[in-house]
């Protein structure tokens, strides 16, 4: 089971009992707007897109998107983590807060410790981000964390042109 800490934040995989937590983040009308709608309305559908997503994630590629738990509360505050898409040649970091957590570092602090984990741990040598260019907060923590503009992509034919971000982490 992967844990990752740093001086404020715990990272953790998620399980169904944070179904809750879930269904409030990706609801949070900042959410929709930009990473989109995961169409989670119930607790019900918060466990399944935990099973269908990072937990099914954990078993298939050793990563996935995990819990950002404060040290100081106890309490959720978004998550953090990699996610494999068929989509993308490279592993892409992603990262979602509730309002009340941003323009604190935790962000960036979360997504630090999750390149350091793909670098060092997973051994990756490139890790990607993509973001909606409205998106400016989320541009400015990719940035902080060495990502740098690469390029426009769509990940589908009918989807926003997204901006591609991306890091060399060591020599292939």
């Amino acid at each position: 089971m992967t844990t990752l800490e740093t001086e404020r934040v715990i990272l953790r995989e998620f399980t169904v009992a944070d179904a809750e937590f879930i269904l409030k983040l990706l609801n949070e009308p900042s959410f929709i707007q930009n990473i989109g709608d995961r169409g989670v309305r119930s607790v019900f559908d918060a466990e399944g897109y935990l099973e269908r997503g990072p937990i099914a994630s954990y078993a298939k590629n050793g990563f996935g998107l995990l819990a950002v738990v404060s040290k100081e509360t106890g309490k959720m505050m978004g998550m953090c983590g990699l996610i494999k898409r068929e989509t993308l040649e490279d592993v892409d970091i992603g990262y979602a807060f509730l309002p009340q957590f941003w323009s604190r570092g935790f962000a960036v602090e979360a997504a630090r410790r999750v390149v350091e984990f793909a670098q060092e741990t997973l051994g990756l040598t490139r890790i990607v981000a993509i973001v909606d260019p409205k998106n400016s907060g989320s541009i400015r923590v990719l940035e902080r964390i060495g990502l740098a503009y690469e390029k426009m992509i769509r990940l589908s034919a009918d989807d926003i042109e997204l901006k591609l971000y991306a890091r060399q982490l060591r020599q292939e």
